[in-house]
């Protein structure tokens, strides 16, 4: 009763936040084109530190003026001679203006972008259409004996008649359901799939709005870069090195030559072999969660090479989800990756006897001054009632604090989910629901001696749209995991 109503409390939190509008006509929804921008109080040349604003104005496709905010906007300044980028901060003043600020961290030759993600009618239609059901996904289980398997539906919600196999958490009361096969018992379920379900909560224009060709499109028209200067002033490097216990909102740093520069700590690299191995050596690397905190492991042991795969026979229906483990017997380093269970999105059958939710994974853990836990929940939840991601999130964190009370030296990392793709299916996977979930995850977690690694922030500087952030990402997010556990 109590988690229910604080996942009730939460979700009209958010709740409140999104405008809710309705769509017939797509000439009414925002234009990229028609909306202005207008940098305020404009230089010939600026400072090293100056910030600058931007005001957006939205506009719909018949130029009328927006009278609403709730457009979901993607801010950036970039400068490919240095790779440096970083994001913007964007303040809805929900009467259909923006106030987009830029603070200018590094000189040279600065461009600036503002990208309409989503209209605020896609905004809308995508909050509703997420929470209305589950119809979108449709899982299969496979049921197995000796000699042969059958398949069977499965999902959160099941509308059938037929005898249902419950599996529940009675602790935390998650839960997941499949239709009974005939002669087999509900413990023979060991696999499980997921695909795309032809069905859509969308309306033929919301679909519109949310094809590929109406995402991401610029909104700010002056394609001259700025000019930044010294003018005599010093970068000023904060002097505290990034801990647990604090986080900081978008913007939180910034690229320069590739590096990820945080503006209110000092983060590490941990960049180099010897640093990682030297770091990790006697340690206990527990990795939680989906394929982008699964690029840690890969990294470690396909592009460094410090440790090795622990290689043992795997089911054949397995493939990348299966549990790794790697391991270097000389610095007595041991790095485990795992899958989180429900809800976990894949065409190929996954097992789902060896993993269990994170909270149960989380418990299982003794813990120590030795022991970094690194976990990350997201993308995977993106397709299914936003609830269903806060239930999740609020038994890991009580199964962190759990864990914090009997090993209090424990280090406990939490790597936000990041940017992906755009030409993605947009109902199901959209980053405004990433969005969301971000959002969510700190509310959930704020006040507790966790590390916030903001993956969300990192992308949208770089620009890597992409599920699996590339090498130079990847090595910052690491790097800031580490820094933070160190």
């Amino acid at each position: 009763m109590e988690t229910d109503a604080e996942i009730e409390q939460l979700f009209n939190k958010i709740d409140k936040t999104i405008t809710k509008v309705t769509i017939n006509d797509l000439h009414k929804a925002t234009s990229p084109k028609k909306s202005t921008t207008v940098i305020i109080n404009p230089k010939a040349q600026y400072c090293l530190g100056d910030q600058i604003d931007v005001e957006v104005t939205a506009y719909d496709y018949s130029g009328n003026r927006k009278s609403y905010g709730g457009d979901y906007l993607r801010a950036r300044i970039y400068s490919p001679g240095t790779n440096s980028s970083a994001s913007g901060t964007i303040i809805d003043n929900k009467d259909g203006t923006y106030l987009v600020k830029f603070t200018l961290f590094w000189v040279g030759s600065v461009h600036l972008s503002i990208l309409l993600m989503h209209p605020s009618e896609a905004v809308s239609a995508l909050w509703r259409a997420r929470n209305q059901g589950f119809a979108n996904i449709k899982y299969t289980g496979n049921f197995t004996s000796a000699t042969e398997y059958v398949n069977s539906e499965c999902g959160f919600v099941l509308d059938t008649e037929e005898e249902i196999c419950r599996y529940v958490d009675k602790r935390d009361h998650e839960a997941f359901y499949c239709i009974k096969p005939k002669d087999y018992p509900c413990e023979a379920l060991t696999h499980m799939n997921s695909v795309n379900r032809d069905h859509s909560y969308l309306t033929e224009v919301e679909k519109i709005l949310l094809n590929r060709s109406n995402i991401g499109l610029e909104i700010f028209k002056d394609s001259r870069p700025v000019t930044v200067l010294d003018c005599g002033r010093k970068k000023l490097s904060p002097m505290e090195k990034c801990s647990l216990g604090s986080y900081y909102p978008i913007q939180s740093g910034y690229f320069h030559y590739n590096v990820w520069h945080p503006i209110h700590c000092q983060m590490a690299p941990y960049t180099e072999n010897n640093k990682l191995k030297e770091f990790l050596k006697g340690k206990k690397l527990f990795l939680m969660g989906d394929s982008t905190v699964r690029q840690y492991i890969r990294h470690f042991a396909e592009n460094l090479k410090f440790v090795d795969y622990f290689n043992h026979t795997e089911d054949e229906m397995q493939s990348w989800q299966k549990t790794l483990l790697a391991i270097n017997l000389e610095k007595f380093i041991y790095i485990q990756w795992k899958k989180h269970t429900f809800p976990f999105v894949s065409k190929t059958f996954y097992s789902i006897k060896e993993d269990a939710y994170m909270a149960r994974q989380i418990d299982q853990v003794g813990g120590g001054e030795n022991t970094i836990i690194v976990l990350t929940l997201g993308q995977h939840f993106r397709p299914f009632p936003l609830r269903v991601f806060i239930r999740s999130a609020i038994n890991v964190r009580k199964a962190v604090e759990r864990l914090l009370i009997r090993s209090p030296r424990t280090k406990v990392i939490i790597k936000e989910e990041n940017a992906r793709d755009m030409d993605i299916n947009m109902e199901r996977f959209s980053d405004f629901h990433g969005y969301v979930q971000y959002v969510a995850l700190r509310d959930i977690f704020h006040g507790l001696n966790v590390g916030f690694v903001d993956g969300l922030d990192m992308t949208i500087a770089y620009a890597c749209d992409v599920i699996h952030p590339p090498l130079e990402v990847l090595e910052n997010i690491i790097s800031m995991s580490f820094t933070q556990a160190s």
